[in-house]
């Protein structure tokens, strides 16, 4: 769940992919999602994604936003822009309620090319974040190359944020940057009251994490999200 903190109201999901195999059972994405990328399955996977995550939004009753990470092999094979276009089209979902993921390393092999390809998708309606914020070689140069609409600040940050006074300061200058570029600042791997209550002290905008809900499976939220209104988890004062 992606929640305002102000407010404690969920605006959105993230979709996460998950491989149940029949024998091995629950295969981590660390594991699998490297070795579809590396033999080009991760084109087809990913748009299977895409379209089933747009499908169940459709439906829902209340218009949350639904994220869906792309890959880098999906930025550099393939005409992306086209898909996302049929796919949005053929489930219906407005635009503005569907939201990209990407790393910086998903730019970093052909950033002019990349770039070009954001921009266009961003030109259907699509918003685009950038995840895993602070991690990243060219943190600074990709946020005045790009016009993202959401910084997705990385676990690491939150999980020492209580005992770490660099950490803090980190989270601090990422903020203010978000502002001064009017772009709002979501907190990955919120898991403790005293971590939401320090963000929201901070001014950070939006979380997600094991605190505001834990992954649920499909058929969670199309019996959730098909039936409740706008509805909000308690936020730390």
């Amino acid at each position: 769940m992606q929640t305002a903190i102000a407010s404690g109201e969920v605006i959105g999901c993230e979709v996460l992919l998950r491989w149940h195999h029949p024998e091995r059972g629950l295969i981590p994405p660390d594991d699998f999602i490297p070795l579809a990328e590396e033999c080009g399955a991760i084109l087809p996977i990913g748009e299977w994604v895409l379209r089933t995550a747009c499908r169940e939004a459709a439906q829902w009753t209340y218009p949350r936003k639904i994220s869906v990470n792309l890959s880098p092999v999906q930025i550099t094979h393939g005409n992306l822009v086209t898909m996302v276009a049929h796919v949005l089209e053929e489930t219906g979902l407005a635009a503005g309620r569907l939201e990209l993921e990407i790393t910086e390393s998903t730019i970093i092999g052909d950033k002019d090319r990349a770039l070009d390809i954001l921009r266009r998708i961003k030109a259907l309606g699509v918003t685009i974040a950038i995840d895993d914020f602070g991690t990243g070689y060219s943190s600074l140069d990709t946020l005045r190359s790009f016009p993202f609409d959401k910084i997705k600040l990385d676990r690491t940050f939150i999980a020492e944020i209580s005992g770490s006074q660099q950490a803090k300061a980190i989270i601090r200058a990422i903020l203010a940057l978000g502002q001064s570029l009017a772009i709002p600042v979501l907190a990955e791997g919120v898991e403790t009251d005293e971590q939401l209550s320090l963000l929201l002290a901070e001014g950070c905008d939006e979380a997600q994490g094991f605190l505001l809900g834990r992954p649920q499976p499909l058929e969670y939220f199309r019996r959730v999200h098909a039936v409740i209104g706008p509805c909000a988890i308690a936020a730390a004062s």
